[in-house]
C-alpha cells in the first residue's frame, strides 16, 4: 500500500507539471497521505572499537559526517577531566576521523575553540549536530560566555549557573569537514525578550532536518521563568523553521515531547525524516513516555510540528550490549545522533558514562549498528 501510494503521489506532481517536493504547498502530509505506523528503530551490538574515550578528557554528544575524502568525520564535545564535569565552563568541540563509520577515531583538531568572554560563545562550546546541506557543511552546536569559574571538581557535579543560563545557539559553517570553520558573532537562535516566552532564559541543544517541501525545521531545548529562581522552568522543547540553513528561524509557540505532571520530561531529542514521516530519539528524563524509566523512545509527526509517541516507542534502555557478550549497565545513555546513508540510519551515535575506581565518571562516546 505504501508503494502504490508513492507511485500516485509521483505521477501527480508529474501532471501537474507546476509543483514539485521544494513548494511548501506539496507534501505526503498536505495531500492526506498516511505511511504504515509500524516503524521500529533497532540497534545491534557495537564492537569495542565504536567505543571513543580517552582518560585524560571527557567526551561527549558526538555527531558524525562523510567526507568527499572516503573518511567519517566526528564532532564531539569534551573537557579536561581532572576539572570534573565542568562541561558548562570548560567544553569544546572537537574534531576526530575514521575509515569507518564504526571507529576506531583518532583525534584531529579542535573545531571550534575556546575565543574570549567578549563573544556569546567565547568560552564554550558543546552538543554539536553535523550537517550537510546543498554541498556546504553545518556545524550546529550551544555556545556560551560567563565568569569562567570552574564550580565542580573530580566526583562532585555542580553546574556554573551564570553559563548554563548563558547557553545559546550557533551555527558554524565550512566548505569542508576540515574546516577552516566560518563561527558568528550573534546567536542563530537567541533567548525570546518576552519575560513569559516558554525560551526566555536559555536555548541550547539544536537538532534539524530538511523539510521535503523545503526549508528546514528545528527542535531545540528551552527554559522559561515561570518558576523562581536562578534556575527558571519549565524546561520544553520548541519548533522553528527557516528557508536557510543559517536562517532565520521563524519560532513557534507551543512546546514538543510534553508529558502531563512533568516540568523537564524529555531532552536531547534528534530528528529526521524517513518514511513519509518526521522522526525523533528523544530522552525521556523519568519514564514519562513508557514503562521503561529512563531511556531513548521515539517519537514521530506528520508535519513537524505535532509530535506523538510512536508505536514501537523503546529505543534503548540504559544498558549497551557489547558484540564480545558483555551487557554493560551505564549511568547515562544520551546525544542520541543518527547517521544517516541513503535515506536510512546506519549508526547511532550515544553519550554514556560510568564510574571509574575513584568514583569519578568517565565518558564515552559509542557508535551503534542500527539493523533492519
Amino acid at each position: 500500500m505504501k508503494y502504490f501510494l508513492l507511485t500516485i503521489l509521483f505521477i501527480f506532481l508529474i501532471n501537474t507539471n507546476k509543483k514539485n517536493f521544494t513548494d511548501p504547498e506539496i507534501s505526503a502530509y498536505s495531500l492526506g497521505l498516511k505511511f504504515e505506523n509500524n516503524y521500529k528503530l533497532t540497534l545491534g551490538k557495537p564492537e569495542l572499537k565504536s567505543r571513543f574515550e580517552d582518560k585524560k578528557w571527557s567526551i561527549w554528544g558526538a555527531s558524525m559526517v562523510k567526507c568527499d575524502d572516503g573518511l567519517y568525520h566526528l564532532f564531539y564535545s569534551r573537557w579536561e577531566k581532572e576539572l570534573g564535569w565542568a562541561w558548562v565552563t570548560d567544553s569544546e568541540i572537537a574534531h576526530a576521523v575514521s575509515s569507518s563509520p564504526f571507529g576506531p577515531f583518532e583525534f584531529k583538531d579542535v573545531a571550534l575553540p575556546l575565543r574570549g568572554k567578549e563573544y556569546w560563545d567565547g568560552l564554550c562550546t558543546h552538543n554539536p549536530t553535523i550537517h550537510k546541506f546543498d554541498g556546504k557543511y553545518y556545524l550546529y552546536y550551544m555556545g556560551n560566555t560567563g565568569d569562567g569559574k570552574v564550580v565542580s571538581s573530580p566526583g562532585n557535579v555542580v553546574i556554573n549557573p551564570i553559563h548554563r543560563n548563558n547557553q545559546r545557539i550557533g551555527v558554524a559553517v565550512a566548505d569542508n569537514p576540515n574546516g577552516p570553520w566560518k563561527r558568528f558573532d550573534t546567536p542563530l537562535i537567541d533567548v525570546s525578550p518576552e519575560k513569559n516566552a516558554i525560551d526566555a532564559l536559555m536555548v541550547s541543544n539544536p537538532s534539524i532536518t530538511q523539510r521535503p517541501e523545503g526549508g528546514y525545521l528545528m527542535v531545540y531545548k528551552a527554559v522559561g521563568k515561570h518558576r523562581p529562581g536562578i534556575w527558571g522552568g519549565p524546561v520544553v522543547h520548541c519548533v522553528a523553521t527557516a528557508e536557510s540553513p543559517t536562517g532565520p528561524f521563524k519560532k513557534f509557540e507551543n512546546p514538543v515531547f510534553q508529558a502531563k505532571g512533568y516540568d523537564f520530561p524529555a531532552e536531547d531529542p534528534f530528528i529526521w525524516y524517513e518514511e513519509g514521516k518526521y522522526r525523533a530519539i528523544v530522552k525521556d528524563m523519568n519514564g514519562a513516555f513508557t514503562n521503561a524509566g529512563r531511556a531513548l523512545v521515539l517519537f514521530e509527526s506528520e508535519d513537524g510540528f505535532n509530535w506523538e509517541l510512536s508505536k514501537n516507542p523503546l529505543v534503548s534502555i540504559l544498558e549497551i550490549n557489547w558484540a564480545d557478550g558483555n551487557k554493560q549497565k551505564v549511568l547515562h545513555l544520551e546525544r542520541p545522533q543518527l547517521y544517516i546513508e541513503n535515506g536510512k540510519p546506519v549508526v547511532l551515535l550515544c553519550a554514556s558514562d560510568i564510574k571509574d575506581e575513584k568514583g569519578v565518571l568517565q565518558s564515552f562516546n559509542v557508535q551503534i549498528p542500527v539493523i533492519y
